[in-house]
């Protein structure tokens, strides 16, 4: 077992954490408070290739291997949760979506300029009756001559509103079920295709999280990823990649919280000497760091599967559940060190502890990932 990340691994680390601090850390308190979608980030991001990580270097990406993206995810996180997600839901599953599973008519379309950050794909799978149930959504389309018809609503779908592709997830057979799902891609503007009702969140609020609404939507008939039927099987494969990058999300919080906790700590002052000296926040700065070296190799192992094209859908879950539950740990322990000061805006752990909440509820719930754990271990009895 090799525990050293590579020349190249490294060199990724250091530069996206440098850029990390000096252009997205100072605009991220006014993303969060201002509801700010952080397109000029997203820009530059897109200049640098952090928006193309997911696809190969001839469709305009950069090929990073699985590690390398998990690592970049999380130096961006650990400054900027809103950025974080963005990247990662446009980079995972829209995008993601598109390359793994589209055509190749549909990769030289579309991919490029997404891969460059010129335009942003969102993933359109949860319905308002569909949540953790994605087999149990409604959304529909049949086939009209050479053109799908869509009609349905989804929800809670980051980047919903700024989004210029979507990937759409819809029954085209109802009598199979889960095997009657089909994927589609979706383009702004086309007619039929309206956003409804933004949510107005507690954390991640520099992201947009919408309605997306189909009312006898039309699309080109060869819009379907894949075949008909192969788009929940796609998703969950989808789902298992996107699992692995919210744990890496969440271990970056974690890490900007336990730095603002060793930060603060040195320069605060009580009873006459720095509060990192006393046993109490030294036991909490320790469990901190050691619950984000155990999360942040659930990570890196879920990401080494994925790279050499091993089965790990056990590891992906295992990464979210624990990553994502350390991650609120972390931002409560670093808002105790913080003591009164942890509890106004004047200092970045209260955004944190509000941020790191979603990580437990997107793209799978705690309680989904223990299911997903226990069928593993458990199978068919």
């Amino acid at each position: 077992m090799n525990f050293e990340l590579t020349k190249e691994q490294q060199m990724i680390r250091d530069t996206v954490r440098e850029f990390a601090d000096t252009e997205l850390r100072p605009v991220a308190k006014d993303v969060d408070e201002m509801k700010k979608f952080p397109w000029d980030s997203i820009r530059k991001m897109g200049k640098v290739g952090l928006m193309g990580m997911t696809a190969p270097k001839e469709y305009g990406g950069t090929g990073s291997d699985k590690v390398s993206y998990m690592i970049a995810l999380e130096e961006v996180g650990r400054v900027c949760a809103s950025t974080g997600l963005i990247m990662e839901a446009h980079n995972t599953l829209g995008l993601g979506h598109i390359y793994e599973r589209g055509s190749d008519e549909q990769r030289k379309r579309y991919v490029p300029a997404l891969a460059k950050g010129e335009k942003l794909a969102a993933w359109a799978l949860t319905e308002p009756g569909a949540g953790s149930d994605a087999g149990g959504m409604r959304t529909n389309a049949h086939l009209e001559g050479d053109e799908w018809v869509i009609n349905g609503t989804k929800c809670f779908i980051t980047e919903g509103h700024v989004a210029e592709v979507a990937v759409v997830m819809a029954v085209t057979d109802p009598t199979k079920g889960p095997k009657g799902i089909s994927a589609f891609i979706v383009e702004k503007g086309t007619k039929g295709y309206e956003y409804g009702l933004e949510e107005d969140k507690i954390g991640m609020r520099g992201t947009v999280t919408s309605e997306l609404v189909f009312e006898n939507c039309r699309i080109p008939k060869e819009n379907i990823i894949g075949k008909p039927g192969e788009g929940f099987t796609g998703a969950m494969n989808i789902l298992d990649r996107g699992r692995v990058a919210i744990a890496a999300l969440a271990v970056g919080l974690a890490q900007g919280a336990l730095d603002e906790s060793v930060k603060y700590s040195k320069e605060r002052e009580q009873f006459g000497r720095p509060i990192a000296q006393f046993q109490a926040v030294q036991w909490m700065i320790a469990e901190m760091a050691t619950q984000i070296n155990a999360a942040r190799w659930l990570v890196y192992r879920g990401a080494w599967m994925e790279d050499r094209g091993l089965r790990f859908t056990k590891e992906a879950s295992m990464a979210k559940l624990f990553a994502s539950t350390m991650a609120t740990q972390n931002a409560l322990k670093a808002i105790q060190v913080h003591g009164g000061y942890g509890y106004t805006k004047d200092y970045p752990v209260e955004r944190f502890l509000r941020d790191a909440k979603l990580y437990e509820i997107g793209e799978g719930t705690s309680e989904v990932q223990r299911m997903v754990i226990a069928r593993e271990l458990l199978g068919k009895f």
